[in-house]
């Protein structure tokens, strides 16, 4: 199985609307309209919950062609099976998290806040290869570290979409910092005196 993965742009942007609108929901339709856009919107919770999926979409789409939403798509036989929304962290509109440690000011960040794989497709390490992708791609962006945010508890493949705790630790993430509901996971890019 020969996964190929591409950088979120606007030349691949028709495969990444196919693969939200045809492919990555289709066991979990209810989810179909974030267009993965929750955490470019700048607005709270409660505003999020009104937008409608069209302006999702298009909000998206903007970001997409600005170069503000980035991330990968995983194309397996040239058909999108993948997405990792993965981005310098201060590009969030969102606060992933309440960080009170200075060191993080100071240095670079990438952020990983989705996973989305189809159904089909679980279970066969494309999760795996864009997260290897990202790292990989990250630090030759002379970024400091990467960062995930997995969720704590047993979970569905749908309240996992940010990757699961062994994905990373078997990447060499450690925890950084643990919430109720979530841990922090990083994994340095450069090597700290």
């Amino acid at each position: 199985m020969e996964i190929v993965i591409k950088p979120l742009s606007s030349d691949i942007l028709d495969d990444w609307l196919y693969f939200f609108e045809k492919i990555g929901f289709a066991d979990n339709p209810d989810w179909a309209g974030c267009y993965c856009h929750f955490y470019h919107f700048p607005g709270s919770i409660r505003k999020w919950k009104k937008q409608s999926e069209k302006q999702n979409k298009e909000a998206s789409i903007d970001l997409i062609r600005s170069g503000e939403m980035q991330g990968f798509l995983a194309y397996l036989n040239d058909k999108p099976v993948g997405w990792c929304n993965v981005n310098s962290r201060d590009k969030y509109a969102k606060k992933l998290y309440e960080d009170d440690s200075s060191d993080s000011q100071e240095k670079k960040i990438a952020g990983i806040v989705c996973f989305l794989i189809a159904h089909t497709n679980r279970r066969q390490g494309i999760a795996r290869k864009l997260l290897k992708h990202a790292i990989s791609y990250y630090k030759k962006k002379e970024f400091d570290l990467i960062e995930s945010y997995p969720r704590i508890g047993e979970l569905s493949d749908a309240y996992s979409y940010r990757g699961p705790i062994s994905l990373y630790k078997s990447e060499g993430f450690i925890i950084h910092k643990e919430f109720e509901d979530i841990y922090v996971m990083r994994k340095y890019l450069k090597y700290i005196s």
